[in-house]
């Protein structure tokens, strides 16, 4: 890179772009394009992992603006939240303090890279006028029946001091600090997100666009099941209890219920009984485990009786509650009927405890089973298909056919009903933190919850909180002065209060904020928002797809529902890509691990930056960095540089005809034909590191041709005619112009670069990148590999789609295949047209 400026160039053309407005969105778009990165958590300084994401959608936007489209690609800032909060704490500043500066830091390395943002419609959550709209959208979901308070056991996060939401809980740890999360009963708020849940599915099938494995992840997530809720009966007191289940072939063989220790019922079930403290006390202990090991298929399942009997309604039997660990408070009503006989966790229950096991499902007879089941001497469930027994008239039935049976008959009796559950839970937006947005709501003890009155918001975040910290409640329930206000509606003494949102709220919508950023009636206008969306290429972390994919999509579908939305489903097209790893970790700012971006670029340039990340390994892949990640692309830029230098008075625009006669020129003229469709194929699938592999075979395709061209090649190895000549030889300098667009998307610096030292004074990006001629994407002549019993032994150099005939012969007549065939018997040939021959020969006899 010696020879060429690289800082002075890029900046050069960066303050160019700035000054000139080059990536300033047209309003209103004639052909849209909306192309979004999600945005960045602003808790340190920018890794080479960060470049990355940035990087692909940056290389999305230009290739839109060089086909034509007035593209939209907006940037902010996730200010709010943990991440922040904690890195602040961890460096001893005001959480404002440490949000904002590490904003102005990643500002000016992501300008550093040539990121071409539309800096007019940035948007930063932690100001007052970002967040003043996620509480007067929290209001309408109150004013809907979506958000609603109630006591609940939540997951309880002992690292960060404070509640999280079920998709924030990773095998059974933070998403955020690993600490193992435990449950606590806290008075929370929730968005009925379970309203939207089959929606949300339903949807998953309109996005063509999305990953397969996303989608499969997403509906896994929401965890349609269809079963029914059968009306049990509570033995001492006569109250029905509904029970979910997706088996109610197995009604009759139920032997016990099992209770979630975290469930409405476990915490009076034993009240008033001599068990009472003995049940108390296992509650205790279970919820502090995580709920991942209590679940697991594996494991030790422990359980209590509470004492008290359910009783069955299709057999009348009463069977024992027990409290187990292995039940969720949030599956169905919190209680399931356990069929040891039928389900293999509830037979190791029932053994443990000598609890009876009725088979009520035996395998059809057969030569290999000819024995029936006997709960005796059974060491495992059976839950494979079978025929119903000791289930009275259902009795002989194929299980399967015998589910629908029971179904109509409880429906019919008036003892249940046919119903969907979801494993999706309502989302908990409180948080016990202060970095985050106040959520807009009055608590008077004479008028109950009132939302804050609309003209009365932003409710601001305190700034002068001296004692921020986590103290397992809410830090704003301490600040006096916000926290006692009166009622808008009575106007007596009252409460506002104390929780904060979710961080997550902030990224629901922020996508809208950015087609209308300065907006100060609305969050966003709908006509302006209708404009842009669906997103068209929504770029970002695979980790996200149960947790913001989800909430995004939720949001969305509010929105459309409230009429501000046409569409019903956020994007069309979304790519996940992988993380930059660095001696085997993940790249992190809060961690300070990583390779930054403003060190790396000052010493290599945003150019070479942006290929290492571009080239390492596909974007859905992750990527190791290595220290000699960079020396390759940075010889490939150097070389470029060098090459135009040498030739800029060769270089032109104008297009040349297919040279006729075969040659270096025609083979040329191919080969450029070749890379450009090989770059917009991959452009279009996301494949940016083997488009760059094509950018550099091309680079040495012309670097060749060069070297043939010089006077001294030309006196050692004159041309055979006129057409091969250099000053006639055009195709190398329209090789060169055009070149120059296929750059552009990939290292704008230097295209921009070259694009005007070859005497243009508007930008690169403004113009068409150039379409290939599908009449010269083939050579004429094709290497065939030639095999003998599946071994290459030669190689044919033949007119592309000559005869099979034809080929068998030249195969057959060619002097190194005849080595290996010679006094041999030729048993067959084999031709895969234009790719291969292989020759099947045996030893004669």
């Amino acid at each position: 890179m010696a020879d060429y400026p690289v800082r002075e160039v890029e900046a050069r053309w960066q303050k160019w772009w700035a000054e000139r407005g080059v990536y300033r969105t047209p309003e209103p778009p004639n052909r849209k394009y909306y192309v979004l990165e999600m945005f960045l958590y602003p808790s340190g300084d920018m890794h080479m992992g960060h470049a990355r994401n940035y990087s692909i959608g940056d290389v999305m936007y230009r290739y839109r603006r060089m086909q034509g489209f007035d593209a939209l690609h907006p940037f902010g800032w996730d200010a709010f939240g943990l991440p922040a909060e904690n890195a602040a704490i961890k460096h001893g500043n005001h959480p404002a303090d440490w949000t904002f500066s590490s904003i102005d830091l990643c500002r000016r390395n992501l300008n550093l890279l040539g990121i071409s943002y539309d800096w007019d419609r940035e948007v930063t959550t932690a100001n007052p006028d970002y967040y003043r709209w996620n509480q007067w959208l929290f209001i309408k979901f109150f004013e809907r029946g979506l958000a609603y308070r109630k006591e609940a056991y939540a997951n309880w996060c002992p690292g960060c001091q404070t509640v999280l939401a079920n998709e924030q809980v990773e095998e059974g740890l933070c998403y955020r600090c690993k600490s193992n999360v435990e449950k606590r009963k806290l008075t929370q708020w929730f968005f009925k997100i379970t309203e939207y849940a089959q929606r949300l599915l339903d949807g998953l099938d309109t996005l063509p666009g999305w990953p397969e494995n996303v989608k499969t992840m997403q509906r896994n997530w929401i965890g349609r099941s269809e079963g029914c809720e059968v009306d049990f009966v509570l033995a001492d007191s006569g109250e029905k209890f509904p029970i979910f289940t997706t088996r109610p072939d197995t009604l009759f063989g139920v032997t016990f219920m099992a209770l979630a220790p975290d469930a409405q019922l476990a915490e009076t079930i034993a009240k008033g009984t001599d068990r009472e403290k003995e049940v108390r006390d296992f509650i205790q202990r279970v919820l502090q485990r995580p709920e991942i090991e209590r679940t697991a298929q594996t494991g030790d399942k422990e359980g209590i009786f509470t004492g008290k009997y359910a009783t069955n309604p299709l057999t009348g039997d009463r069977v024992p509650i027990y409290i187990a660990d292995f039940v969720l408070g949030s599956y169905g009503t919190g209680m399931i009927m356990a069929v040891p006989a039928h389900d293999q966790r509830d037979f190791e229950f029932a053994r443990k405890y000598k609890i009876p096991i009725k088979v009520v499902i035996q395998p059809q007879a057969t030569s290999h089973k000819p024995q029936a089941l006997d709960p005796a001497s059974m060491t495992a469930a059976y839950v494979d298909e079978g025929i119903m027994t000791n289930s009275r008239q259902f009795d002989g039935l194929p299980n399967l056919e015998g589910i629908g049976k029971v179904i109509g008959f409880l429906v019919e009796k008036g003892l249940g009903r046919k119903v969907v559950n979801y494993r999706l839970k309502d989302w908990l937006v409180s948080r016990q933190r202060y970095w985050g947005t106040p959520i807009p709501m009055i608590h008077c003890p004479k008028c109950g919850i009132v939302p804050v009155p609309e003209k009365d918001l932003p409710v601001l975040l305190p700034r002068n909180v001296k004692d921020y910290r986590p103290k397992g409640k809410s830090v704003l329930a301490g600040v006096e002065d916000f926290y006692h206000t009166t009622c808008p509606k009575c106007g007596g003494k009252a409460t506002r209060d104390p929780d904060t949102m979710d961080t997550f709220v902030d990224s629901s919508w922020y996508y809208l904020r950015y087609t209308d950023a300065h907006n100060d009636k609305l969050p966003f206008a709908p006509d302006r928002a209708n404009r842009w969306l669906p997103i068209d290429d929504y770029i970002g972390g695979i980790e996200h797809a149960c947790g913001h994919l989800i909430f995004f999509r939720f949001f969305h579908k509010v929105l459309h529902d409230m009429a501000m939305l046409s569409t019903d489903e956020p994007n069309t097209r979304l790519h996940t890509h992988g993380l930059v790893h660095l001696e085997g970790k993940v790249m992190s700012s809060s961690k300070r691990i990583g390779i930054w971006v403003g060190d790396f670029v000052k010493e290599h340039g945003a150019d070479v930056a942006r290929l290492a990340v571009l080239f390492a390994a596909p974007p859905d892949k992750g990527m190791d960095w290595q220290a000699d990640t960079p020396i390759g692309v940075g010889r490939f830029i150097a070389r470029l540089y060098t090459l135009f230098q040498d030739n800029l008075k060769t270089v032109t625009f104008d297009p040349v005809p297919r040279p006729q006669t075969p040659g270096p020129a025609q083979h040329l003229y191919i080969r450029l034909n070749q890379t450009i469709k090989k770059v917009r194929d991959d452009l279009e699938s996301f494949q940016f590191n083997t488009a760059i592999a094509a950018l550099m075979e091309f680079l040495n395709d012309l670097t060749e041709y060069a070297s043939r061209m010089t006077p001294n090649a030309l006196r050692q190895n004159p041309p055979a005619s006129s057409v091969e000549r250099p000053a006639s030889s055009e195709v190398f300098g329209f090789a060169l112009g055009r070149l120059i667009y296929l750059l552009a998307p990939f290292t704008p610096h230097l295209a921009e670069e070259l694009w005007h030292q070859t005497g243009h004074s508007d930008s690169i990006i403004e113009q068409r990148l150039p379409d290939y001629d599908p009449a010269a994407v083939q050579f004429d002549q094709v290497e065939i590999p030639v095999q003998v019993n599946g071994k290459l032994r030669s190689r044919l150099v033949v007119a592309r789609r000559l005869p099979e005939p034809e080929i068998r012969k030249l195969a057959l007549a060619d002097s190194k295949v005849q080595e290996y065939t010679k006094g041999q018997n030729v048993m067959k040939v084999i031709y895969i047209p234009d790719r291969l021959v292989n020759i099947v020969v045996s030893r004669k006899q």
